[in-house]
Order: C-alpha cells, then sequence, then structure tokens
C-alpha cells in the first residue's frame, strides 16, 4: 500500500504541475474563489515561505536523505494502515519536488490561498504524510496497534485458506 500511494501521489502531483504550466503564464493568478482561492503559477526556488531561496543543491541533497532515511528505516517502522499511508505521502510528496528540482532547478508552485505562501500538491502530502507519521508515533498505543496487525494477519490467513486446505485439526 505504502509504495501505491508513494507512486499515486507523485504521479497526481506531476500531472498537476504539468496541467498549470500548460495552462497558466508564469505569475498568472486565476480565481477558483475570488479572493480566497486562486491557482497561480510560481516557480519556487526555496523552500516553504521561500526561506533559503536558491540553495537547490542543499534541497537535493536533504531529499535525497530523507528518502534514503524513510527506506532504511521503513523496514522497522510498524505495518499498519496510518504508517503505511503516512510513509507513501510523505515518500510521494519529496520525490515529488525533488523530480522537479532536478529537472527544472525550481519546484512549480500553484496553490494560492491569498494569505498563505503558494504551495502544490507534494508539498500538501508531504505535510499530511509527516503529521500523520508523528501522531502515529507519538499517540498511538502500541499494543492497539499490534493487536490490530495480529487480528489483520489472522484475517489474511483465513482468506487465504480454501476448503482443501482445511484439515481436521483445524476444525
Amino acid at each position: 500500500m505504502t509504495w501505491i500511494i508513494m507512486l499515486g501521489i507523485f504521479v497526481i502531483d506531476q500531472i498537476s504541475k504539468y496541467y498549470v504550466v500548460q495552462n497558466l503564464h508564469y505569475l498568472e493568478s486565476t480565481p477558483v474563489i475570488p479572493n480566497i482561492f486562486h491557482l497561480t503559477y510560481v516557480h519556487n526556488y526555496g523552500a516553504a515561505f521561500g526561506i533559503l531561496q536558491n540553495k537547490r543543491v542543499f534541497f537535493i541533497v536533504i531529499s535525497v536523505l530523507v528518502i534514503t532515511v524513510f527506506l532504511y528505516f521503513y523496514r522497522h517502522l510498524p505495518k499498519d494502515w496510518m504508517t503505511k499511508i503516512a510513509v507513501g505521502m510523505a515518500l510521494g510528496g519529496t520525490i515529488g519536488n525533488l523530480f522537479d528540482r532536478l529537472r527544472l532547478g525550481y519546484v512549480v508552485d500553484f496553490f494560492d490561498f491569498q494569505i498563505w505562501p503558494v504551495f502544490n500538491i507534494a508539498d500538501s502530502a508531504l505535510v499530511v504524510g509527516m503529521i500523520l507519521l508523528a501522531w502515529r508515533v507519538l499517540f498511538t498505543d502500541e499494543d492497539a496497534v499490534e493487536a490490530n496487525e495480529s487480528l489483520e494477519l489472522d484475517l489474511e490467513n483465513d482468506q487465504e485458506m480454501t476448503g482443501d486446505d482445511i484439515s481436521e485439526s483445524d476444525i
């Protein structure tokens, strides 16, 4: 599930950016909900809120490190649904923006709520994924998660069994 979410986020992010680049001129803003939400095509050479402008190599290195750390520690993380979704979202978002930086030298941003810096789908997925992962680590009862994982494994095993596979000892 993690890898499907990661790939889905990456693909949706790239399609949305392609749409914006093909349909808006640089710095053009189209109101979706006037004075509240616009699609505004900008190039982001920095990070959130415009910090660390023109530090492309720095962001590429950080992105590769984040991906490497996630992949290394993934096998040690719980395999519950929240962790799978969180890691998939965080990786998909990181890879989406890394792809832009490698290909274009900047990140394409376009969601503009007028009171907040312009952002994109990858940014949203990364932030939501990290919030879910933090919630999972800080506030989820490990015993409940382990019991749920055990129940999921039991259900998977039950579904794999067919009438031919049942022996007298299973009855």
